[in-house]
C-alpha cells in the first residue's frame, strides 16, 4: 500500500485538493510505520509545494 500511495500522490500532485484527498485516504489505510515513511517521503518530494497540506493531514489524523 505504501508504494501504491506514493504512485497515486505523484499522479495527483498537480492539484492541491486531489493531493489532500488522496493523502488523507492513504494515511487512514497505512500501518503506523508506513504512515511515518509516507510523511517523510511527502515532505521530501512535495514539501516545497504542499507543506501546509501535509502538516494539516497528519495533524488531523493524529487527532482521530
Amino acid at each position: 500500500m505504501y508504494e501504491l500511495s506514493k504512485n497515486i500522490l505523484e499522479k495527483v500532485s498537480f492539484d492541491k485538493t486531489l493531493f489532500r484527498k488522496e493523502l488523507t485516504k492513504s494515511v487512514k489505510w497505512l500501518k503506523p510505520d508506513e504512515k511515518m515513511l509516507l510523511m517523510v517521503w511527502c515532505v521530501g518530494a512535495f514539501g516545497h509545494k504542499y507543506k501546509d497540506v501535509i502538516n494539516e493531514v497528519y495533524r488531523n489524523v493524529t487527532k482521530s
